[in-house]
């Protein structure tokens, strides 16, 4: 019965993501631009917590936080319809306009051996520049949930294996992400989203106190990897992935301190994002739940 419904919901993901891998990119902004104004409640989600980030004088914008959200819709509904073109392979030359800086870092700590921990955030088309960087640069792994329907996780996983990226399931993930980087190898880390008091640190995110994930820092302490900060925004012609060199590691403090303080510097590089790209941020995550302000 339960391998019924997960073909059913197969065929239901085919039905509607199909117009997105045919119609112009356009057709995802316009998509974005509908949940911006139906999708009530992750849209309020939105507003608030840009507002309350303007409030704590962390992020300074120059339009109004409903427009800096509308915008923000905008480009999740795009970065949909780009990563589903990509998954029909219909995506090659929207991989073609990313253009990388910083490749030069990657190359340094590649020629190092320790391996090389990707840290970033979900901003931009984060799909992408997974996607581009391992079609374009190097073969990667990436952390990922597993999704509950195995015909769409199947699929999902020989597209991103198509194109060079591994996937490593985030149950038992660390174990494969020590192999990986032991063997020179490179992973990616979304780090920006909230996370279990066991799993992290409450550190100041834009003002405001934000469970982080310690993980980042607890690999790169363990396996020696050089950690590179990389992010993925638009342009006037496609998309721009910029590499920062590798980060130096705090170095005073007990091994807590040492972790709490390098989590401190790795969250630094969104929320400088953030800053510079405003609009292009997952807004409607929770990022702020379980810490009373």
């Amino acid at each position: 019965m339960k391998r019924t419904a997960w073909f059913l919901e197969a065929c239901l993901y085919v039905a509607l993501s199909v117009p997105l891998a045919i119609f112009p990119l356009k057709f995802g902004e316009f998509l974005g631009i509908l949940l911006f104004y139906f999708w009530r409640s992750r849209r309020n989600i939105a507003i608030e917590n840009l507002r309350k980030s303007i409030l704590s004088h962390a992020l300074s914008i120059s339009e109004t936080p409903q427009k800096v959200i509308r915008n923000n819709f905008r480009n999740l509904g795009r970065s949909l319809s780009e990563t589903i073109k990509i998954y029909y392979g219909a995506g090659r030359k929207i991989i073609d306009t990313v253009e990388i800086e910083g490749a030069e870092n990657v190359y340094k700590a590649k020629s190092e051996g320790r391996g090389i921990l990707f840290i970033t955030g979900h901003c931009g088309n984060w799909e992408l520049m997974a996607v581009a960087m391992s079609a374009k640069l190097l073969h990667s792994s990436g952390i990922a949930r597993q999704i509950n329907n195995p015909y769409i996780n199947k699929f999902i996983e020989r597209v991103r294996q198509r194109y060079g990226n591994s996937v490593i399931y985030k149950k038992g993930a660390l174990k494969a992400v020590m192999k990986v980087l032991k063997k020179n190898g490179s992973v990616g880390i979304l780090m920006d989203q909230a996370v279990l008091s066991d799993e992290g640190y409450v550190i100041d995110f834009l003002g405001r106190g934000a469970w982080t994930t310690k993980m980042p820092a607890l690999i790169a302490r363990k396996t020696g990897a050089a950690v590179l900060p990389a992010f993925i925004h638009r342009t006037g012609t496609g998309h721009k992935i910029k590499i920062y060199p590798a980060v130096e590691l705090s170095d005073a403090g007990d091994k807590e301190t040492v972790i709490l303080e390098d989590t401190k510097k790795f969250s630094g590089f969104i929320e400088e994002y953030i800053k510079e790209h405003p609009s292009e941020w997952l807004w409607i995550h929770r990022r702020w739940k379980r810490v009373k302000s």
